[in-house]
């Protein structure tokens, strides 16, 4: 006969079995929610997948039927083309409008003669409508030819070429005995952002300069071939630009151009040396050719000569004589941003942040509308994500920029108009600008996204070659794998420079000869930019996936060991660079290894962190997270300075910044840079103390990084 249980004991084996059975029945409700809901690695790689080269081609035509110039009734139009097809894939988007100083050609005028009182002959200034152009009924909207804010004024004089109208060009002058004051300057494109050709042009004593596009940069001379039949800029050719110094609206530096805000006077800024004080005007090859051979004087160096079969190129001054003559009309005007979101929903408050401008100096095929018409196809396929059940774990901010071409307005205002919720929220800016001009990827980046760079391109195929990844062409590559975005040539700028967020920029191919030119239309990208849209496809892709991993990764892919290490191997080449002179690194050194050790800190936290079993995934501690992600994503803020650069005070970051000579070069420690060219010119005790201070700044921006990359106060 069996004993009974005694009934305490049977009720707890009831119970231990009903624990048991309900653990097993909460991992396997775990197994199939883990199993049924894809994972974001699944939806990464359908993003990939659901790519489409008709889609880019389609609204890259849209974009580029009229030319479409900031505040003009057809760049309104693609602003409304933009905010529709965003908001017809669901994702919520708005217009952010600004109200800008804004720059427009009234008059031009210029005439050449052998001699001052010789016959003089006057230039048309026309771009030529080629042989079966499809857009030769709207040709007539495009802008005259013009630097956008040049002083109006007029001016007459024998001319003296400069080459690239560079610092050292016009030191080279002055060691050949060439007098510049006085004269009108005639330099080529190509070295420097145009607006440095003018104002040095200024420093030197010019009283006007030329801009021209030369053939053996540009291709629109001997060659003999060019546009529509070949991809370089015919003779008659014109890169239009701003030649604004600044970054955003030139009459609020520093504050959103809201409609009754504060401003300051055109004159002000002319005084500051932002805007030229000279008038200037771009020509094409072929009348920048037609001055040359009115130029006399001492043969120029090789380097400075044009290609083979060009007419030899001389210094002067004269007897060339030119009379230039320009009126511009500056005027407030709205221009418009398009912003859509797509909200995060664990980290709602967190921000990756797309952008692309979309104003052109003329159709804009390659600048900017291939990176539009990339941005568009991105967001679509999001939508189609999204439709999957797939949902951001972070918010996506997706930006249409206006007036980037008179030098990164939209995208400025934006960054000045919300500084400070930017400066506590955003995690990543995202660059596409000049999406695709020909073969070949091209990425530049704050070093802690070197990494996720490298690794979301081994997921994207070459467009140039189905066999390999894009990571495959780019290692074998001649150009640096990643660069970086000192520079102020794009709209990363005001994100890198001003408020210090991480950023990416990516782009097919490298320069293009019709840039800036009434040939950069739909028919140019067709034939030679990207034929079967195939770049633009890889450059959604890229770029997208770069920004979904950045929104959905738990933890931030950041690495800052790349970023330590390049601090010190910049250091170390300054160091070397000034030998025997009396600076010390010893405090910048000290800061870089204490930035390493923080590095390594972070680093063992977030391994610990990620080392928990996938069953107690539940209760990873998410203040932990959130509190680890926040150090990674605000070390970069760490690395600005309130006062900025000195007289640049806009640009706050102290590693990575423009050249103070060409906005479209980058720097490393951009302030030391200033100094010492100062310091090397006067050479004097306290020229050399003021390098010394600029290395205790910077010294003391990546201690604070490393403060908050620990997390922890001293």
């Amino acid at each position: 006969m069996k004993k009974r249980r005694p009934p305490l004991l049977h009720f707890r084996s009831i119970v231990r079995q009903l624990s048991l059975a309900g653990v097993g029945a909460v991992v396997l409700l775990i197994l199939l929610v883990t199993t049924c809901s894809p994972s974001k690695s699944t939806y990464h790689s359908l993003f990939l997948r659901l790519s489409s080269n008709d889609t880019a081609a389609r609204h890259l035509h849209a974009l580029t039927r009229r030319p479409h110039v900031a505040g003009s009734k057809a760049n309104a139009d693609a602003a409304a083309y933009v905010l529709e097809t965003l908001s017809s894939a669901s994702i919520p988007a708005h217009i952010v409008s600004y109200d800008v100083l804004l720059s427009y050609p009234v008059h031009r005028y210029l005439s050449l003669s052998s001699e001052a009182a010789a016959p003089s002959v006057s230039f048309d200034l026309v771009q030529e409508i080629y042989p079966g152009d499809p857009y030769a009924d709207v040709a007539a909207e495009v802008l005259p030819t013009f630097h956008a804010y040049a002083r109006s004024g007029t001016a007459a004089g024998e001319v003296v070429y400069a080459n690239y109208g560079r610092v050292e060009d016009f030191d080279k002058l002055r060691a050949a005995g060439v007098n510049v004051v006085g004269s009108v300057v005639l330099a080529r494109y190509g070295g420097i952002f145009r607006g440095d050709i003018i104002r040095n042009a200024q420093l030197a004593g010019a009283i006007a300069a030329i801009v021209y596009t030369d053939a053996k940069d540009y291709g629109g001379g001997a060659r003999g071939k060019w546009f529509p039949n070949d991809r370089w800029m015919p003779p008659s050719g014109v890169q239009v630009g701003s030649v604004f110094r600044g970054l955003g609206d030139p009459t609020t530096p520093g504050w959103a151009s809201v409609s009754d805000c504060e401003r300051v006077s055109v004159d002000e800024v002319v005084a500051r040396g932002l805007m030229p004080g000279i008038p200037s005007l771009p020509v094409s090859s072929r009348d920048g050719e037609a001055i040359l051979k009115t130029i006399g004087g001492e043969v120029a160096a090789a380097d400075w000569q044009g290609e083979e079969g060009a007419p030899v190129y001389r210094l002067g001054p004269g007897p060339g004589f030119v009379n230039l003559t320009y009126l511009g009309n500056e005027t407030i005007t709205t221009i418009q941003n398009v912003i859509a979101v797509i909200k995060g929903k664990a980290e709602p408050d967190r921000y990756v942040i797309i952008g692309n401008h979309r104003d052109a100096w003329t159709f804009g095929a390659v600048d900017p509308n291939s990176g539009t018409a990339a941005l568009l196809e991105l967001a679509q396929r999001l939508e189609k994500l999204q439709n999957r059940g797939w949902k951001p774990r972070r918010t996506i901010v997706i930006c249409n920029w206006d007036a980037e071409e008179y030098h990164l307005l939209g995208s400025t205002e934006w960054a000045e108009d919300n500084r400070e919720i930017l400066s506590s929220r955003a995690v990543a800016y995202l660059n596409v600008d000049c999406g695709v001009s020909g073969p070949g990827f091209h990425a530049s980046s704050t070093p802690q996204l070197d990494k996720l760079l490298k690794e979301a391109s081994k997921k994207v195929q070459d467009p140039d070659n189905s066999s390999q990844t894009l990571y495959d062409s780019w290692v074998t590559s001649d150009s640096p794998l990643v660069g970086r975005l000192g520079g102020d040539g794009s709209d990363y700028a005001a994100f890198v420079q001003h408020i210090g967020v991480p950023s990416v920029d990516i782009r097919f191919g490298r320069g293009y000869p019709v840039y800036h030119s009434m040939y950069d239309d739909f028919v140019w990208m067709q034939k030679y930019g990207d034929p079967l849209f195939h770049r633009h496809v890889a450059a959604a892709s890229i770029w997208g996936l770069v920004a979904l991993k950045l929104a959905d990764e738990e933890f931030l892919p950041f690495d800052y060991m790349s970023y330590a290490s390049e601090l010190q191997q910049r250091a170390k080449v300054l160091e070397n660079e000034l030998l025997g002179k009396p600076v010390s690194f010893s405090s910048l050194y000290k800061s870089i290894e204490d930035f390493k050790n923080a590095v390594a800190k972070v680093n063992s936290q977030m391994k610990e962190l990620e080392s928990k079993v996938w069953l107690s995934k539940w209760k990873k501690e998410p203040v932990k997270v959130r509190e680890l992600n926040d150090r990674l994503m605000l070390t970069e803020r760490a690395f600005t300075d309130r006062e900025g650069l000195f007289e640049r005070p806009w640009y706050k970051h102290l590693i990575y910044g423009p050249s103070q000579h060409n906005g479209y070069g980058s720097e490393s420690f951009p302030g030391i840079d200033d100094a010492v060219k100062k310091a090397e010119t006067s050479n004097t005790s306290s020229s050399w103390q003021s390098v010394q201070h600029e290395v205790w700044r910077v010294a003391r921006v990546i201690t604070q990084a490393s403060h908050v990359l620990k997390g922890e106060l001293t």
